[in-house]
């Protein structure tokens, strides 16, 4: 307990302080670790042999992961998602047929999965931030309601849980607990938009908080869900007494993207 009280005060202190400095510090530092999320997901899914298809792979995540369409990474590129989500898919594919199949459709589409699923997670982690109304406003939102759904749960969860929320997959998770955090996540939002009404109203902040907290529990689940598969109980050691960077970011990686393309963020 003390080893992970002390791995959460330095490098939660360091992630706010890169959150707030902002820019290309906390772009910077949101690209590193979605690297090495990556690198804990190919290695998880045993591809790490597979130099090539992971590289490929680790391109794709990182083209998908900076904000292209963001003034500051700009850099007179045209970003043609369409195409390179394509193209990847493709190249992956054909990697099939060249080795005659010791790397099978199974391992492409693993290495392609994981690639969109890290890749665009970071990538709202990132363009929140750099939105030019709100960005640190409505990353802390995010990030405070996500933080709040998972205490909300736990506590809540040990103290009053009764009823398995999804044994097969999660068998410590429970009802109570898991309405417990989208509670909490609602009453962290409203504490948002108290505290800046202009760009929060409050029922735009019970939805916010509603939405996370179900979003955010769900996406704990699918790494559980595929940690228990692989028969894993962490994605990585890098973070001692808490695991991998993906371990830490499951609901991360679901909830920013899902917020954004819902639209509950423009003005």
């Amino acid at each position: 307990m003390k080893q992970r009280i002390i791995t959460g005060v330095i490098a939660g202190s360091a992630f706010l302080g890169m959150l707030v400095a902002g820019g290309y510090y906390y772009a910077a530092l949101i690209l590193i670790m979605a690297i090495i999320g990556y690198y804990e997901y190919i290695r998880m899914f045993g591809l790490q042999n597979f130099r090539i298809t992971s590289i490929i792979g680790l391109l794709l995540l990182l083209w998908l992961a900076v904000p292209w369409e963001m003034d500051a990474f700009a850099f007179g590129i045209h970003l043609n998602l369409d195409a390179v989500l394509w193209m990847a898919m493709f190249i992956l594919l054909t990697i099939t047929v060249t080795t005659k199949n010791r790397f099978v459709i199974d391992q492409a589409a693993a290495v392609f999965l994981g690639a969109v699923y890290i890749g665009f997670g970071f990538h709202y982690m990132i363009s929140t931030r750099l939105l030019e109304t709100g960005g640190l406003f409505y990353t802390f939102l995010l990030f405070i309601c996500i933080w709040c759904t998972d205490a909300g749960a736990y506590f809540v969860g040990s103290k009053f849980g009764k009823t398995p929320l999804w044994p097969t997959i999660s068998p410590k998770k429970s009802i109570e607990g898991a309405v417990g955090g989208i509670i909490i996540s609602v009453i962290a939002a409203l504490c948002f938009a108290w505290f800046n009404p202009e760009l929060l109203s409050y029922g735009k902040a019970v939805g916010i908080g509603i939405i996370i907290g179900i979003i955010g529990q769900l996406g704990d689940l699918i790494q559980s869900a595929y940690k228990r598969v692989k028969g894993i109980k962490d994605t990585g050691t890098i973070l001692p007494g808490h695991g991998g960077v993906l371990d830490r970011v499951d609901s991360w990686l679901i909830v920013f993207p899902f917020i954004h393309w819902i639209g509950i963020l423009v003005q």
